[in-house]
């Protein structure tokens, strides 16, 4: 059972609420007196994460659960899904659309980011069913 848990909800093409879940998750945890290298690494999963829902996945939400010994944010939406997850968290494929790359995202790294910054990532996706990425910090790895 999570010692503290929180979820926001995320809303696809939400541009002027975008990040809003990290940054309050990250001044949670700064809150919480967290190690300032664990929050950063948190901050940038979370936020890559949040922005993969805006841009790709529909309506979704963003939680945090924090325990003695871990942290795990889990992120889904009820997007289309990822059709080859493999082929996704390679560094540089991007399915963002013109309109995404304008804007400066698009780059590609989200998923291999997210995974980087992690100590454990799980992608679960289903064409036409939505994605769910659940990624674990632990406290003394």
């Amino acid at each position: 059972m999570a010692a503290l848990k929180k979820c926001f909800h995320i809303k696809n093409r939400d541009f002027i609420h975008a990040g809003e879940a990290s940054i309050t998750v990250q001044n949670m945890l700064k809150q919480l007196n967290m190690d300032p290298k664990l929050i950063r690494r948190i901050a940038v999963c979370g936020y890559e994460g949040e922005m993969n829902v805006v841009m790709h996945g529909g309506d979704g939400q963003f939680c945090v659960e924090v325990d003695l010994d871990k942290v795990v944010l889990n992120i889904s939406d009820d997007g289309p899904g990822i059709e080859d997850i493999p082929k996704a968290m390679q560094k540089g494929f991007s399915t963002a659309s013109d309109e995404y790359r304008e804007m400066g995202f698009g780059a590609g790294m989200g998923l291999p980011n997210m995974e980087t910054h992690s100590d454990q990532m799980v992608v679960e996706s289903e064409k036409g069913r939505g994605t769910t990425v659940r990624m674990f910090f632990f406290m003394n790895p």
